[in-house]
């Protein structure tokens, strides 16, 4: 990572992954029933054992049971508006993961509530910012996966199988290239509709695909010109009927096992 880069994951990273690697800054989105606790210890109630963890809080409401568990109080409130609509944010600071104690690397929690999706957007980081700026943070994540999504669903990356050391950086290079070059193509041409009940479609990838599987391949149009010949050696090479011949191997046994075997 460079000094001016921020690692941007999505829920399949764990937190406590991040930060015993020693990750310098990141933003992780963590499932609605994520927990941590303070990074001080209590005050001692003055009866039992002395408390070693600190108080264990919860961003969002839990219900186990059918008893509802209340979300901790947060330590500061966002507010901001956004096309129209009114984003809310609560922050969380100083926590350390659930089974860590005090002193453990210490993280900020953030339960960002847009009126445009059912559910909250929970995130942790250890960056000193602003609620707004982890919301444009994460979603600078989402533009990415449009590349993958179109190079292994569209294009049929995700059913190819390399073995060689060069082909495994070759094939991935080569399906994020045939992905952009899906998209924009997509986008900058006129939207097909797949069907006629497709009233308001728009330009996308999987409309585009679905066109081009319409059209023959001898319909395409040849370009003009003579087209680029390899130069590969391949006189080496079994032609004909040597080049996929079959041969019966002969399987020896030991000398030790040929005695004991019976021949039917």
């Amino acid at each position: 990572m460079q000094p001016d880069e921020v690692l941007i994951v999505d829920a399949g990273f764990g937190v406590a992954a991040l930060l015993v690697g020693g990750v310098p800054r990141f933003v992780a989105r963590v499932a609605r029933n994520f927990t941590a606790r303070r990074n001080v210890l209590p005050a001692y109630t003055g009866r039992g054992r002395c408390p070693v963890y600190g108080e264990r809080g919860r961003p969002l409401p839990r219900t186990y049971k059918g008893r509802t568990m209340a979300a901790s109080p947060p330590d500061a409130t966002a507010q901001w508006v956004r096309a129209g609509r009114t984003i809310q944010a609560q922050l969380w600071d100083d926590l350390v993961l659930s089974t860590a104690k005090p002193g453990a690397p210490a993280f900020r929690c953030a339960v960002i509530h847009d009126p445009r999706y059912q559910e909250p957007l929970v995130l942790v980081t250890n960056l000193p910012v602003s609620a707004y700026a982890l919301r444009c943070l994460y979603r600078d994540r989402w533009p990415i996966e449009q590349l993958p999504l179109a190079a292994k669903q569209m294009v049929g990356a995700h059913r190819a199988f390399v073995f060689g050391d060069e082909s495994r950086y070759r094939l991935p290079e080569l399906a994020l290239l045939a992905g952009n070059i899906l998209a924009y193509v997509a986008a900058t041409a006129a939207a097909v509709p797949t069907g006629f009940w497709d009233r308001c479609c728009h330009p996308t990838c999987g409309r585009l695909r679905r066109v081009w599987l319409r059209v023959d391949f001898s319909d395409i149009p040849i370009p003009a010109g003579p087209l680029r010949k390899k130069v590969s050696v391949t006189a080496h090479v079994p032609k004909g009927v040597q080049g996929h011949r079959r041969q019966k191997g002969m399987i020896t046994l030991p000398a030790t096992t040929l005695g004991r075997r019976k021949v039917a």
